[in-house]
């Protein structure tokens, strides 16, 4: 079957492989493959609707199935809402074995595909292994070779043991699916689905959001860990193109709905994330956003309401029952403000013992927080990204009357253990 004449992406897949050693777990090379997906999901330019539309007719033709007609919409809010309204998911049919339409054909297609990858990788994933075992085995004299204390041979036939024992493709996994799936799919799509109604019935591709497994697939076949099916390969074409061309789209028999990118997205790096994360946030504004107006407010991560970034104030704090959204809203506007506008009554202070120069503050819970206790306010022992302490606040049990106690509370110790620490986290 001749490929659909979609614009190819391959040129932007990854760097240069040359002396790459998949054993590597620090390997820069992959981290620099895992930039250029990264870029990719976080894409804010308009759909390339030409590329898009092509790359799922091809999954069409695959499935056997004629060309469907392409609406675009806005957002994937809009989308969801246009596919409720048409009824487009109440007219997938099931067969006894899975669903028998557009989408439920295309799900086997790349699900069989993945299947026949991974069953790939695995194999040839142990053949390496073996094989450089045999290559280090012959160029160190076979085994028993005699190897002087301290030599630069033991050091390397050291780490060639302990390199043996790391599955390259777990290396992959780690550096290319896990960080991207964390930022993408645990993050933007995440947010996205706060926006929109769920489509009962049919299957979502995220487009743009999929890339950790597409970027999988794609680096362990490059990096020559896995040779596959041309089939296969053919598919991850369709698919980094689609990554690289559209948002969300779903596949129904007659109409397939594609929605745009957003055209805002604002993110910062996870802190002490070690492949790379990085979450939704931005202070001031959406820190995501669609052509139609759909949009999300995210404070490092954690999607709030707007008013927690527009107009905070201690009436809706008060009022808040979501404890992450009130936590959000606080350290919005700062807990010295918080505590000046709510008029918080201050129970007890004391040093922290175990964070030298910080102060303990346990205070009264304002009327309207939904459960009577007290809050305690203490300093994050270790720093932020920024270089600053996090001030934090922990609800507490009202029968405290001492800040100790609470402080002690919380690590499950009496106050006078916590008055004998010498540093806490």
């Amino acid at each position: 079957m001749s490929a659909a004449p979609f614009r190819s992406s391959t040129s932007r897949r990854a760097t240069s492989t040359e002396n790459i050693d998949i054993f590597d777990e620090d390997n820069q090379a992959l981290e620099a493959v895992r930039d250029v997906w990264l870029e990719r999901g976080l894409c804010t330019r308009p759909a390339d609707r030409s590329t898009a539309e092509s790359a799922v007719a091809q999954l069409y033709r695959r499935s056997r199935l004629p060309k469907p007609e392409f609406v675009w919409v806005q957002s994937p809010s809009a989308g969801s809402d246009l596919i409720a309204a048409e009824g487009l998911s109440n007219k997938i049919s099931f067969d006894g074995t899975g669903l028998d339409c557009a989408c439920g054909h295309i799900a086997s297609m790349f699900s069989a595909s993945r299947r026949r990858m991974n069953a790939r990788i695995e194999r040839r994933s142990i053949d390496w292994q073996i094989e450089r075992w045999e290559m280090e085995r012959r160029a160190f004299g076979g085994v028993g070779a005699s190897v002087s204390e301290g030599s630069d041979q033991r050091g390397s036939t050291q780490r060639g043991s302990t390199q043996r024992r790391v599955n390259p493709a777990r290396i992959i996994r780690s550096a290319i699916w896990e960080s991207l799936h964390t930022t993408l799919f645990d993050g933007v799509a995440a947010a996205i689905r706060t926006m929109s109604n769920p489509v009962a019935g049919g299957v979502t591709w995220y487009g743009q959001q999929d890339a950790h497994r597409i970027a999988y697939y794609d680096t362990c076949h490059r990096y020559g860990l896995a040779t596959f099916r041309s089939e296969d390969r053919e598919l991850l074409d369709v698919q980094t193109a689609l990554a690289d061309s559209t948002g969300w789209w779903w596949a129904f028999d007659d109409v397939c709905i594609m929605a745009e990118r957003p055209r805002v997205l604002h993110s910062e790096r996870i802190p002490g994330s070690a492949r790379g994360e990085r979450r939704l946030h931005h202070s001031d504004s959406p820190a995501l956003e669609f052509a139609d107006g759909t949009k999300a407010f995210v404070l490092h991560g954690a999607i709030v309401p707007d008013w927690v970034v527009l107009d905070p104030t201690a009436e809706r704090i008060a009022h808040e029952r979501n404890v992450e959204i009130r936590r959000c809203a606080i350290e919005r506007i700062g807990w010295d403000s918080y505590i000046e506008l709510a008029g918080l009554t201050l129970v007890d202070q004391a040093d922290d013992p175990g964070n030298a120069g910080c102060l303990l503050q346990l205070y009264a819970s304002p009327e309207g927080w939904g459960r009577s206790g007290r809050i305690l306010l203490a300093v994050n022992g270790s720093f932020e990204r920024d270089g600053h302490r996090r001030r934090y606040g922990l609800h507490v049990p009202g029968w405290f009357t001492s800040a100790l106690d609470a402080a002690g509370w919380t690590y499950g110790i009496t106050g006078a253990d916590y008055s004998r620490l010498v540093r806490r986290t």
